[in-house]
């Protein structure tokens, strides 16, 4: 398998209009991105997002490979990827978009979560 994904946290700045029983939308750069990153990879069905504790603020997202869904695992299959979510993880991204930026210093996955309270100032971690 190969190593873990990079992420990260922002707090959501304004109010999206996303219905609430939407666990995680991707704007179509992170479709894109996902895409790519299971091309070649026929083994996998997708990639899975969790929390973990971590960094200085509690939690961090993580990004992982999905060989197969778990039994409490949630599924968002948005324009053809698929996107799973940790049982630890769903109330915590309810409402969430998730986006694929890149600039000169980083590419990564970063989560608008209106549920965030704080983030750290590195941007790894937040609280709830």
């Amino acid at each position: 398998m190969a190593g873990p994904l990079s992420a990260t946290v922002r707090a959501a700045t304004r109010r999206r209009l996303i219905p609430q029983r939407v666990a995680l939308v991707l704007t179509q750069a992170a479709v894109k991105k996902v895409r790519t990153l299971m091309d070649g990879r026929p083994d996998m069905i997708g990639i899975k997002v969790g929390v973990r504790t971590r960094g200085c603020n509690g939690l961090s997202y993580t990004i992982e490979y999905a060989k197969e869904k778990s039994k409490q695992d949630e599924v968002v299959v948005q324009d053809g990827v698929t996107v799973l979510i940790d049982k630890k993880a769903q109330l915590t991204l309810l409402g969430t978009e998730m986006d694929y930026q890149e600039s000169k210093l980083a590419s990564e996955f970063v989560f608008h979560n209106p549920n965030i309270k704080g983030t750290c100032g590195c941007g790894e971690s937040f609280s709830l």
